[in-house]
This record gives C-alpha cells, sequence and structure tokens, in this order.
C-alpha cells in the first residue's frame, strides 16, 4: 500500500473554495476531505461525522493535552480542530486527504507533518471576490466590507504555500487542482512504491546474447 498524500487548501471567503474542493473529489479516485473537530453545536442539516465531528469543550481541549491534533484553533467562541489520527488512518491506505484550513492551521501542519503539500486558492481581482460575497445574499455590507478587508490578510500569507491556483474560470481552475494531484502521484518516490516489482524486472541483469 502507498501511503497518500496530505494537502492543505487555502483561501480567502468568496474565493470559491467550497465548490472547487466537491467537483475535485468527484475527479480524483482516492481523495477525500478530512473531517474537523468542533465545539460549535450542528447547524440545521449537518450530520456528526460526515460535516463535522461534534465534542463538547472539555473533550477537545483534553484532546489538546494529549497532542492528538495536527492543528488546531479558537474561532469566536468555539474550538476547532484536525485530528491527527485519523488523518493518518486514511493517509496509510492510500488516500489523499484534504485539510480545508487558513494560514494559521497551515503554519501547525507544516511543523508536524513537513512533507505536506499546500494549494491556496485567490480569486481573479478584489472586485471579483466583492461581488461574489454580495452575490451570496447573506451577509450586510458591513459584514462584506469586514470578510474582504480579513481577505487581503489571508491573502498575504500565498507565497508560504507551495501552489497557487487562481479562481478565475471555473473549469480552468478545477483542472489545475486536478494537475496538482496527478503530478505528485507520479512523482519517482511514489511510482517507485507503487511499481517496486515492475522496476526490478526491468532492472534486472539478463544473459548476453549468445
Amino acid at each position: 500500500m502507498v501511503r497518500g498524500t496530505l494537502y492543505i487548501i487555502s483561501a480567502p471567503s468568496g474565493a470559491g473554495k467550497t465548490s472547487l474542493v466537491a467537483a475535485l473529489l468527484e475527479a480524483v479516485p482516492d481523495a477525500v476531505v478530512s473531517v474537523s473537530h468542533t465545539t460549535r453545536s450542528p447547524r440545521e442539516g449537518e450530520v456528526d461525522g460526515q460535516h463535522y465531528h461534534f465534542v463538547d469543550a472539555e473533550r477537545f481541549l483534553g484532546m489538546i493535552e494529549d497532542g492528538q491534533f495536527l492543528e488546531h484553533a479558537r474561532v469566536f467562541d468555539h474550538y476547532y480542530g484536525t485530528s491527527r489520527r485519523a488523518v493518518e488512518a486514511e493517509l496509510e491506505q492510500g488516500r489523499d486527504v484534504i485539510l480545508e484550513i487558513d494560514w494559521q492551521g497551515a503554519q501547525q501542519v507544516r511543523r508536524l507533518m513537513p512533507g505536506c503539500q499546500s494549494i491556496f486558492i485567490v480569486p481573479p481581482s478584489r472586485a471579483a471576490l466583492q461581488a461574489r460575497l454580495q452575490a451570496r445574499g447573506k451577509d450586510s455590507e458591513a459584514v462584506i466590507e469586514r470578510r474582504l478587508s480579513e481577505a487581503v490578510q489571508e491573502m498575504s500569507h500565498y507565497p508560504e504555500y507551495d501552489y497557487l491556483v487562481v479562481n478565475d474560470r471555473f473549469e480552468e481552475a478545477l483542472e489545475g487542482l486536478k494537475a496538482i494531484f496527478l503530478a505528485n502521484r507520479l512523482h519517482t518516490r511514489t511510482q517507485r512504491e507503487m511499481h517496486r516489482r515492475l522496476l526490478e524486472d526491468l532492472l534486472a541483469s539478463t544473459p548476453a546474447n549468445p
């Protein structure tokens, strides 16, 4: 069994990350999104174990003390974190694991798993980002302005990532993501493990022709 690759995918709110990752999962076999732990209550339609692992604060803090998280953060009054054990289990089964986290979480993961690959997604322009946020119809103008300000701060960390994808045309951005996954699966270290017997046979010495 060839070990999978851990991917970090980050983007500012409104860049289209959620839609791109959903399409990526349909297009790329053996890729999964890690399900985070959180202390917030489930929202309507959310399923425990599918959208999040919902736990109370006492258990979450205990998991922090036991070093069970690859990364964790407190957002307003709730905690969010990625279980290292769950990620490792998926990787050992040969699946590529995607973490949808911000740049702060990405820094934590890189320290613990420096072999991970990271991708940052940006919109084609600030005007496009603002238009996408407004098109949601969920937030007030004040909230949108705050999100835009946060987006600028988030995007300033793109140089820390291995790959940069501009989500201007959705299909082109999706093809870029797929290419990253395919290229990593074709890396020599991966192919050597997957095709060890083939490579040994190809390189085996053969008797000289009479």
